[in-house]
């Protein structure tokens, strides 16, 4: 009977207690391993970062409740250490929920919360409660608070501030990240190494500031950052680069093939870089590859092996006989206009303006008039075309080759036909 009674009496101080909180003055209070432990001071402070901390103190003992954000809702500690609360003893010992168990008490994190139901902004005050379960630096030693209340403790120092940062704020930022970052290797031809890493290191960051801010109860944050790692692309993901840029390497033209074979070279390189080389195989690809233009004429030199060496050998092609091969000849068909200078088409690869199978800058007789081209100076009839890519010279509709301009054929027109003998041959005079 006496216990019951004693039970009734205990029951009745803790609803008094709670009703005085609740409903009349500013309070901080918890139950500390089943006892009541008040607070005789208490006080809010906001710092620079809008970090809000919550205090209670009876002189000896302290009580600090932080959370990252001055927002109502629920915080749960013992997670991350942004979200913290603390216990120091009269002996200063420092407890808190950022300090884990030692493995011989538990494997777990102990979780608690700190609730902010009201946030009065007008009168500058702070309601909730909280519970947790804080440890010492070794992890074997605990103190618990359960039924926390604190009720209109007063923000002493610091401000609110404008726009507080909240979890779906940083969420929100986090979504945005992930999204750039898989956009550098969704639906792209090749995954550029430095935009993934740029991308990839920002959805780390975005990851952090959201736990900093929401917490990470269950680790699949952690998780996510922890499989991203050192945000480099994969061996995997290098592969698929050098297999694209060597298809467009087999496919490559006159006019594109520096560039395709430079970018080809880069990402066999890359290869290397992120797949290793064990046997050499990729090095040795490298070392085989000629992107250069020894001539500086435009045609890459590995275009100038006309008579198909399988061995690649370029010294025995010399289309004009000059004695000097193609690859290192700035006129390869000797006409007198340079390589570089030849007609090509709008993407740059070289064209063969009179149909007969050989490209200009093979060809000395470019319009096909049985002119060489190096014979042909000038534009005769002032239509914009040159002479030597002009099947028709002097615009009269007869077309060169029908004018009798090199009776002897030996391609030079100093013996062509100047039927009225004014000087000025047939296939120049209208």
């Amino acid at each position: 009977m006496k216990k019951l009674i004693f039970l009734v009496l205990v029951s009745l101080t803790i609803f008094s207690c709670g009703d005085e909180v609740e409903f009349n003055t500013p309070a901080f209070q918890g139950d500390r391993t089943n006892q009541l432990w008040r607070a005789e001071a208490f006080s809010a402070s906001i710092d620079a970062n809008g970090f809000l901390t919550i205090t209670g103190t009876n002189n000896v003992e302290t009580v600090n409740l932080r959370v990252p954000s001055v927002t109502e809702g629920t915080f749960v500690v013992g997670d991350v250490n942004t979200i913290e609360a603390e216990y120091i003893d009269a002996f200063n010992t420092r407890f808190t929920t950022n300090n884990r168990p030692d493995e011989t008490v538990s494997i777990y994190p102990e979780l608690g919360e700190i609730v902010i139901d009201e946030i009065n902004l007008i009168n500058r005050t702070f309601t909730g409660t909280f519970r947790f379960l804080a440890f010492n630096a070794s992890g074997l030693n605990s103190i618990g608070y359960t039924n926390g209340i604190f009720f209109r403790v007063p923000l002493i120092f610091g401000d609110f501030p404008a726009n507080p940062v909240t979890c779906n704020d940083v969420e929100g930022s986090a979504d945005g990240a992930r999204l750039a970052y898989e956009a550098t290797f969704t639906d792209v031809v090749f995954i550029d190494p430095v935009a993934y890493t740029a991308a990839c290191s920002a959805y780390i960051n975005a990851l952090n500031v959201q736990r900093t801010y929401c917490g990470d109860v269950d680790g699949s944050i952690q998780d996510i950052i922890d499989v991203l790692a050192d945000c480099q692309i994969s061996c995997e993901q290098a592969t698929l680069n050098r297999v694209e840029a060597q298809l467009q390497y087999n496919a490559a033209t006159i006019s594109n093939y520096a560039a395709l074979c430079a970018q080809y070279q880069f990402y066999l390189e890359q290869q290397i870089l992120y797949c290793g080389d064990d046997d050499g195989s990729i090095q040795a690809e490298i070392d085989a590859l000629d992107c250069g233009d020894a001539d500086g004429d435009g045609v890459p030199n590995v275009f100038e092996n006309f008579n198909g060496d399988l061995d690649g050998n370029l010294d025995d092609d010399d289309t004009d006989g000059d004695g000097i091969a193609n690859y290192l000849d700035a006129d390869d068909d000797g006409d007198g206009i340079p390589t570089a200078d030849e007609a090509v088409d709008a993407d740059g690869n070289p064209i063969d303006t009179d149909g007969d199978g050989d490209v200009d800058y093979l060809d000395n007789d470019d319009d096909g008039d049985g002119l060489f081209s190096n014979f042909e100076v000038g534009d005769s009839d002032g239509d914009g075309i040159d002479d030597y890519l002009d099947a028709d010279d002097d615009d009269d509709t007869i077309p060169t080759l029908n004018e009798n301009a090199d009776p002897n054929a030996d391609g030079n027109p100093a013996d062509a036909l100047d039927t009225d003998l004014d000087g000025v041959p047939d296939y120049l005079q209208a």
